[in-house]
């Protein structure tokens, strides 16, 4: 028989069981860094001066949200100036301001070049690591990821381009964005030291990492988990091409917890054990300050359900 469609009052819920909060709000360990549960993704870090800049990350640092994550093709969208450009902007906040650095763990990517249109061969990758650090105007980062998989370059290689990298000094730690759980297993197995993180697509309307197996190998192997776009892009605030059923959830439990429907969003992302990092990539200061409020939102077993029955549209078995 399907799980029943009804969603049970928190009145209801706690008579029978004990309201067992799921969200996290603890730091979360990213390799040897630990990092707010909150992250700031800079991929839309266009369009401002570097004083605008500026002031937005010390308010993002000001909230807890350390891991600050861009990648070097990030300006070719959101009305940047072309490849490389958030990077660059995110290198001048650093020049000046070099107290910034100790604040945060700071990350990028690498392996994706329009046209290619993904590229993990050595002297590739290599060089895009080298030209993020220059963008970037630091000597190494804390973690350096692969964008997506170049399933055109064998693990074993691309292994040895990131082992050097690491031996180079240039990178802290290695990770994985946007790999299934076989790409990252066989990448693990021609390395010598542990992957730090995976960096899937996970919201309230993307699921598929519940399912494919990323969470549940991140969980397995201490991997941290980077969701990008927790927010599905802001369509969960906006409600553009969301299921009605969903929306209905998400307001029911804002209308619940005293807060808005993107802040429950985001606490059904900090609620999976796996203990992820909600990537988001706000420009505006108060929607930051919003964002941290989510860790302490109390969402229990029927609210996550209620959540991931109504984004599948149908019934759970």
């Amino acid at each position: 028989m399907p799980a029943s469609t009804d969603h049970p009052s928190a009145a209801a819920n706690s008579s029978v069981h004990p309201r067992d909060g799921l969200v996290d709000s603890s730091p979360r360990a990213v390799g040897r860094f630990r990092v707010g549960p909150i992250g700031f993704g800079c991929w839309r870090l266009t369009g401002s001066s570097v004083t605008e800049a500026t002031a937005l990350i010390e308010t993002v640092l000001d909230s807890g949200c350390t891991l600050i994550d861009t990648a070097d093709v990030y300006g070719l969208d959101w009305g940047g100036s072309g490849f490389g450009s958030c990077e660059a902007l995110l290198g001048e906040v650093l020049a000046a301001n070099p107290s910034l650095r100790s604040r945060m763990v700071l990350a990028t990517k690498g392996g994706i070049w329009p046209g290619r249109p993904y590229d993990s061969s050595e002297a590739y990758l290599r060089a895009a690591c080298e030209a993020s650090l220059d963008r970037l105007q630091v000597d190494n980062v804390g973690l350096y990821q692969v964008h997506r998989p170049d399933m055109f370059t064998h693990p074993g290689a691309l292994a040895e381009t990131l082992t050097s990298l690491r031996d180079r000094g240039l990178v802290d730690e290695i990770g994985v964005s946007n790999y299934t759980p076989a790409q990252t297993e066989a990448l693990q197995a021609h390395l010598d030291f542990p992957l730090a993180s995976t960096q899937p697509e996970f919201s309230a309307a993307q699921l598929a990492a519940l399912r494919d197996g990323t969470l549940d190998l991140a969980m397995r192997t201490d991997l941290a988990v980077l969701a990008w776009s927790p927010l599905a892009g802001g369509a969960l605030a906006t409600g553009t091409g969301v299921r009605p059923e969903l929306l209905a959830v998400l307001d029911s439990l804002a209308a619940r917890e005293h807060t808005d429907r993107s802040t429950i969003a985001l606490a059904f992302v900090l609620a999976h054990p796996c203990g992820p990092v909600a990537v988001i990539g706000t420009q505006q200061a108060t929607r930051i300050a919003a964002a941290v409020q989510a860790t302490t939102v109390h969402l229990d077993r029927a609210d996550v359900y209620a959540i991931v029955q109504a984004s599948d549209g149908v019934p759970l078995p």
